[in-house]
C-alpha cells in the first residue's frame, strides 16, 4: 500500500461511533484494509490483509456475544 492510495483511500468511521473524536478510521486500497487514529489522520497507518481483517472483525465478533 503506497502513501498514494491512502490520500485517495475513502476513510471511514463506525456508524456507532459517538463523534467525540476517539475513534478509528478503516479505508481498504490496494486489496488491504488500512486502520488509523480519527485522532491523528497524518499519523501511521496499520493495514492488514484481507484474512488477517476477517479474523480480527470475527474475534471481535465472539466477544460482543460474551
Amino acid at each position: 500500500m503506497t502513501g498514494n492510495d491512502l490520500n485517495r483511500a475513502d476513510w471511514r468511521t463506525s456508524t456507532r461511533s459517538s463523534g467525540n473524536g476517539n475513534c478509528v478510521e478503516v479505508a481498504t486500497a490496494d486489496g488491504q484494509v488500512a486502520v488509523r487514529d480519527s485522532k491523528d489522520r497524518s499519523g501511521p497507518v496499520l493495514a492488514f490483509g484481507p484474512s488477517a481483517w476477517r479474523a480480527f472483525l470475527l474475534g471481535v465478533a465472539e466477544v460482543r456475544r460474551h
